[in-house]
């Protein structure tokens, strides 16, 4: 039986380390992080490998809509599907820290949703679009901001036409918000802008940001 507890005591510290390395490790920051940049700048891609290497730590708002789900899609998952009247009640009572409209349909981000999630231990997560930004900024609510710009505009053009899923039009629409964001991020309001050349390297600078210690 003795010959049996070294193997114990190893395997114990083997648990232990196994718990400790999943165990979350959270920011000393825990403020959401409010994450902007043009359509295809790889905004997504960047906060999708934080959420990858960093599981239970980090979760993504979900965002009101009053658009039906679609195919596929999941109510809490996806978005809060709501009715247009629910939606306008809730802004009414100031109840999001930004919403805006795209054609018939209304987006919003509920602080409750934020809180929510801020209440079981995660950094919340935000994409938004630049108009979003400046609705949150307005309201006072606490946040960080991150600003995901591209190697130049001439590389966001053939990232977006790489796609392959976009018509001209869209294109050259994306391309036009793209030079409003652009010039918006040199206003200073943002407090990191990282530059996505290289996937890693942008990754790296975005994880030494939102992990850095509290000024």
């Amino acid at each position: 039986m003795s010959a049996m507890r070294p193997v114990r005591l190893v395997n114990s510290i083997l648990r232990t380390r196994l718990i400790h390395t999943m165990a979350p490790t959270l920011p000393p920051d825990r403020r959401p992080v409010v994450i902007s940049g043009p359509s295809g700048v790889g905004k997504g891609t960047l906060f999708k490998l934080l959420f990858e290497r960093h599981p239970d730590t980090f979760t993504l708002s979900v965002s009101h809509t009053t658009r039906g789900p679609r195919p596929g899609e999941k109510d809490g998952v996806d978005y809060h599907y709501v009715t247009k009247e629910a939606f306008e009640e809730l802004k009414a009572k100031g109840g999001f820290v930004e919403s805006a409209q795209f054609g018939s349909n209304f987006y919003g981000t509920s602080k409750a949703t934020i809180e929510e999630q801020s209440a079981k231990g995660k950094v919340v997560v935000l994409d938004i679009e630049m108009e979003g930004v400046k609705q949150i900024q307005a309201s006072g609510f606490p946040a960080r901001y991150v600003f995901i710009a591209p190697p130049s505009e001439e590389e966001l053009e053939k990232r977006l036409r790489g796609r392959g899923t976009d018509k001209e039009e869209d294109i050259l629409k994306r391309l036009a918000q793209a030079k409003n964001e652009l010039a918006f991020s040199k206003t200073g309001v943002h407090d990191k802008i990282i530059v996505n050349e290289d996937l890693e390297t942008a990754y790296k600078e975005l994880e030494e940001f939102v992990y850095a210690p509290v000024a």
